[in-house]
């Protein structure tokens, strides 16, 4: 048998569980299973169904033991900020909600009305986002809601998986740290803001840091899955950004790098010895997390290839081409240059991503996209010129500016949009290595063996 380390990643569209195995002194990935994440719009609210994700989860982990492998140990990342709530039986009080739901509409200005905003960034280091942790259990609080009032443990995405497999309840701490409720210096929960906001304070955890374990796998899981040995779950950077910064240097031959994370979200930053508070990052939108060896990944979360994945979802219920070998070749030869704010709040969750694109450049006095070539043109030019303001952010917080860019995830295999970056920011752009999540995820777990 040989042994693996099973690297379990949950994005916002999709999951999978990814063996990761050392031969001839390199580390060699064998992606076992992959499998859907869906938001499920039902009653008003956006969900996520965590209770097909874990049996996924589960079947990708049987799947790893039917090849073959002996599991040295489980390592769970997932997307930021989103929760589940357990009672004081152990049970899970409903599905998670999704960070997209409105219910946290309007809620940062209800906050910060009772805040100071300047001071609340000198502690939290947190770029604000509606879709927060803290907004969202805000607009919980507001509500009254009775699911609040009966929570015993608040556990992030990575958390609740863990839970389930271990029976064991703990917040890591890289995801912990997207929630704008830590005092991200102490790395430690920030009580104080959370009693001002009036939530409940015994249903935050215990912290662990990326490397600890976090329990073994509980004996009925054991049997249903075929295991006959101990299987350890350990800590990671569970947060998704964090595993893949930790797989990729943050110096390049004494050049200062930065990464992109390049998914659904796009997350642009650098690796930080200590947080950055000052109010010049606080006004610019970046945000301090959490990293492996209780490092920060100082960045800016930016809508990524969401805007782009949506209207590739539009088209196919159209039945219109969504393959881009085609779409992406005809953008090259579209002739248009109208850019929009991908952070604009139109592109968040819209019921129709091209009316809001062309919504966009009418209202801005742009040349409106007609063909598929061109509305995917108008995304990456947009997002190439996020990146070059957000590079030009980072300069100016930076004591010497940055001077590459390494490009992972799943969007680094956009060529296009990795040449318009290049033209956009003027850096040296390298891409990959596409599965950066799982190898961060993967290395975490080999170093603490």
């Amino acid at each position: 048998m040989r042994e693996a380390y099973l690297a379990i990643d949950f994005g916002g569209g999709s999951g999978r569980v990814i063996a990761g195995y050392t031969s001839d002194g390199e580390l060699r990935l064998d992606t076992i299973y992959r499998f859907q994440n869906r938001q499920v719009r039902m009653g008003g609210h956006i969900y996520w169904d965590f209770l097909s994700l874990f049996e996924d989860m589960k079947i990708g982990i049987r799947m790893a033991v039917e090849k073959g492998y002996r599991i040295n140990s489980i390592g769970i990342d997932t997307w930021g900020v989103d929760f589940g709530l357990i009672d004081r039986n152990g049970n899970l009080i409903g599905n998670p909600v999704c960070y997209r739901d409105s219910r946290t509409d309007g809620m940062p200005e209800k906050v910060f009305s009772f805040i100071d905003q300047s001071r609340h960034y000198s502690i939290s280091g947190t770029q604000v986002m509606a879709i927060n942790t803290l907004f969202q259990l805000y607009a919980m609080k507001e509500e009254k809601s009775p699911l609040l009032s009966v929570a015993d443990k608040l556990l992030f995405m990575p958390d609740l998986f863990s839970y389930f497999l271990t029976g064991v309840a703990n917040n890591e701490y890289s995801i912990a740290s997207t929630s704008e409720l830590m005092d991200i210096k102490a790395r430690a929960w920030h009580f104080g803001l959370i009693k001002e906001l009036g939530l409940p304070e015994h249903i935050f955890c215990d912290i662990v840091m990326p490397g600890q374990e976090r329990g073994t796998l509980k004996p009925d899981l054991k049997e249903e899955l075929g295991l006959d040995y101990d299987v350890k779950v350990i800590a990671v950077a569970s947060h998704d950004t964090a595993s893949a910064v930790y797989a990729v240097p943050s110096a390049d031959n004494g050049k200062v790098t930065a990464f992109l994370s390049s998914g659904t979200w796009s997350l642009l930053g650098v690796v930080a010895e200590e947080p950055i508070l000052s109010e010049e990052a606080r006004v610019n939108g970046f945000t301090n997390e959490g990293g492996v060896d209780g490092k920060i990944c100082f960045l800016q979360n930016i809508t990524g290839l969401w805007i782009l994945q949506k209207l590739m979802s539009e088209w196919e219920k159209e039945g219109k081409c969504t393959e881009y070998d085609v779409l992406i070749p005809d953008a090259e030869k579209a002739e248009i240059s109208s850019v929009v704010d991908v952070d604009d709040n139109s592109f968040a969750s819209p019921i129709n991503m091209a009316e809001a694109i062309t919504s966009y450049c009418r209202e801005s006095g742009q040349q409106l996209p007609r063909t598929q070539g061109e509305f995917v043109k108008c995304v990456l030019l947009s997002l190439a010129e996020r990146y070059r303001k957000g590079i030009e952010g980072l300069n100016r917080l930076l004591p010497r500016p940055v001077e590459k860019l390494h490009i992972i995830g799943g969007g680094s295999q956009n060529k296009y949009l990795n040449r318009l970056t290049a033209l956009a920011t003027g850096l040296e752009v390298d891409a990959g290595p596409v599965e950066a999540t799982a190898i961060g995820n993967i290395l975490v777990q080999i170093k603490h063996k």
